[in-house]
């Protein structure tokens, strides 16, 4: 079990013990499940935040070495 899943597995147990019974409960589920989610695959290493930064593609904020 990788820790994409165990992290999904937390965020609904999570919700489900936050909210227990009818429609808002659904969608606080589901909201604690995708940030489960995403926080395991932020683990795993298959989710690249750099971009949101701003130092990332573009090179902002990064020292350039020259040799």
């Amino acid at each position: 079990m990788t820790a994409t899943h165990l992290g999904l597995i937390a965020g609904l147990a999570l919700g489900l013990a936050a909210a227990f019974g009818g429609f808002g409960a659904f969608v606080i589920v589901a909201l604690l499940g995708a940030l489960g989610l995403l926080a395991g695959r932020y683990l795993d290493g298959q989710l690249d935040l750099s971009s949101l930064s701003g130092a990332g593609a573009s090179g902002v904020g990064r020292e350039r070495v020259r040799r």
